[in-house]
């Protein structure tokens, strides 16, 4: 059989072959990372959502494999780029899929905000004073149980040929506030320089959630330090601009959309 890559990451690979989709990681890979992963994605299954069933986990070569359902189709942002007319459309449904998301439980999941506060203290470029304000920033939020996908993005969703969504790349997912996971992919959006989609799809979210804008961009400080962890040089400026923000220059952020 042949095989059909999809993507080439640092540390895994996903390819199609048979009708089934490997994601193929690296040697050296945490095992238990993968297995978390594959139990995380197996536990969302469970809330009903159009999620790609793991099938099985497997050892390729030495290199541990999580086998899944392949879903063929476009994702949206393809879907985006092909029909920048229709973007509009596509927004919309992006917006109502995440949203049937957010309505879903998963108790099994890590708390959203226990996630938050462990990525704070390895934070080794904060001053300890900042990281003690952006906890306590964390624990004066509501505590919620929302589904959250951790990296919600057009990307992340398939159009099948049946015009049906499957969501996809189940990684970061918690349970937590809504405004979090929507703050989120606000950022995503601004950190690949899709400023006008960002400020369409925050206010879009507001309209169809009921979701308060400023309690969104509260977030951006918190999933900014978060996101700066992982250190990549590419994004290190236009995060660390979002961590040092007060509310007004979180509001004059949006503003700029």
């Amino acid at each position: 059989m042949n095989k059909e890559i999809k993507a080439e990451r640092k540390n895994r690979t996903v390819y199609i072959e048979g009708g089934k989709a490997y994601k193929v990681f690296n040697l050296g890979y945490s095992k238990v990372d993968i297995l978390t992963e594959a139990l995380i994605q197996s536990t969302v299954e469970e809330t009903g959502l159009n999620v790609p069933a793991i099938l099985e986990m497997n050892n390729i070569d030495g290199k541990w494999a999580i086998v899944s359902e392949y879903v063929q189709g476009d994702t949206l942002e393809e879907l985006m780029n092909k029909h920048p007319e229709k973007e509009d459309e596509y927004l919309n449904r992006f917006v109502d899929i995440q949203i049937e998301m957010l309505s879903k439980r998963c108790p099994a999941l890590i708390k959203h905000k226990d996630k938050m506060n462990r990525k704070m203290y390895s934070a080794d470029f904060l001053s300890a004073t900042m990281r003690y304000d952006l906890n306590r920033q964390i624990e004066s939020k509501p505590r919620h149980n929302c589904l959250c996908h951790g990296d919600y993005n057009p990307s992340n969703v398939i159009i099948n040929p049946q015009n049906e969504a499957y969501i996809i790349d189940w990684t970061h997912a918690t349970q937590g506030n809504e405004e979090a996971d929507a703050a989120r992919t606000y950022m995503l959006f601004i950190i690949a320089g899709k400023n006008k989609l960002a400020r369409k799809y925050i206010d879009l979210f507001c309209e169809k959630s009921g979701c308060q804008q400023k309690d969104i961009l509260s977030w951006l400080p918190i999933l900014a330090t978060s996101q700066a962890t992982k250190k990549r040089e590419e994004e290190k400026e236009i995060l660390h601009k979002i961590i040092f923000m007060d509310r007004k220059g979180l509001e004059e952020l949006y503003e700029q959309q």
